[in-house]
């Protein structure tokens, strides 16, 4: 693939998001509806949207290519996340990052942005590739992140095991393993529902950005500093890893598969990690902050990333 039409491509696909995102912004700022409205959007991803398009990416054809891809797909995304584990410790010890700074750099919105983009920069065949990075992320974000975040021990398994989009990785997985596919109107319905994905999610994250104290995020040296090392510092780590290895030779197209992979570490901070922060009352606010920089800089970092990363 030539590295300068992924890039465009990708740009493209994010300015379209971005309009939408204007959208909810604009939404709220004519007083049509509230930032706090953005929770049932929030509650239509989590329950519906989100479940729906992981369970139509699992139901295809599970031949040999497939296999071979989708544990390339499992096995980055447990090695990225060791090394994200190691690279946020360094960051750590170098500068003293609070646990809510170490999730943020940790931590993606790839749930959100990744599959909209993928589907777009590639197609909705390679979906299923990023479901594997969903679902390792989703287990520690519940687990490690919580237990950071909270300081508490104890791993919440009940949350972690009803989680509807873990929920429906597990199903999704049980239906490939033994050539199970949707019948044709829930997998029309799924379809559709996972069309609405981005647009949902963009127009949610706008509607929450109208009522963000942007002079406080602007002016935060911290959050700059916290954003560069999210943005760019660790793709870059991420990218020099996987290009060292060449772990995309193991399958015919894990040069793609891998960059789904890659895509999903170059998204924003998640916001699952300011629902942490809100929940256990740990700097919830710059949390938001970090969230909200890290999502605004990201039509221009993550174009560069994929360029680079085609690049080399």
């Amino acid at each position: 693939m030539q590295p300068l039409e992924v890039a465009s491509t990708l740009l493209n696909a994010m300015a379209a998001l971005f309009i939408m995102m204007g959208l909810g912004f604009l939404l709220v700022r004519l007083k049509l509806l509230k930032s706090s409205d953005s929770r049932a959007l929030s509650l239509v991803l989590i329950y519906l949207i989100g479940p729906a398009v992981v369970l139509r990416a699992f139901s295809i054809d599970f031949t040999p290519e497939v296999r071979d891809g989708f544990l390339l797909a499992l096995g980055a995304a447990l090695v990225i996340h060791v090394l994200l584990f190691g690279i946020a410790w360094l960051y750590g010890k170098a500068i003293r990052l609070t646990p809510v700074e170490k999730a943020s750099v940790m931590y993606s919105n790839a749930g959100n942005l990744i599959i909209p983009l993928v589907s777009v920069v590639l197609d909705d065949s390679y979906v299923i590739y990023s479901s594997a990075f969903i679902c390792v992320q989703l287990f520690f974000i519940w687990t490690h992140g919580q237990i950071m975040i909270s300081g508490e021990k104890q791993i919440p398994w009940k949350k972690i095991l009803l989680n509807p989009n873990l929920l429906a990785c597990v199903v999704g997985m049980g239906m490939l393993l033994l050539h199970i596919k949707l019948p044709p109107l829930l997998s029309n319905v799924c379809g559709q529902l996972s069309g609405t994905m981005g647009p949902v999610c963009m127009i949610m994250i706008g509607m929450l950005l109208a009522e963000v104290p942007w002079k406080q995020i602007l002016t935060s040296g911290r959050t700059w500093l916290v954003m560069a090392l999210k943005m760019v510092g660790t793709p870059l780590l991420i990218l020099l890893f996987l290009k060292l290895t060449h772990a995309a030779d193991l399958v015919p197209d894990g040069g793609k598969i891998l960059y789904i992979s890659f895509m999903a570490v170059m998204t924003p901070a998640a916001t699952t990690v300011t629902q942490l922060a809100q929940m256990y009352r740990q700097e919830a606010e710059y949390s938001s902050a970090i969230n909200v920089l890290t999502t605004l800089i990201c039509i221009l970092t993550m174009p560069v990333m994929t360029w680079l990363y085609w690049l080399l």
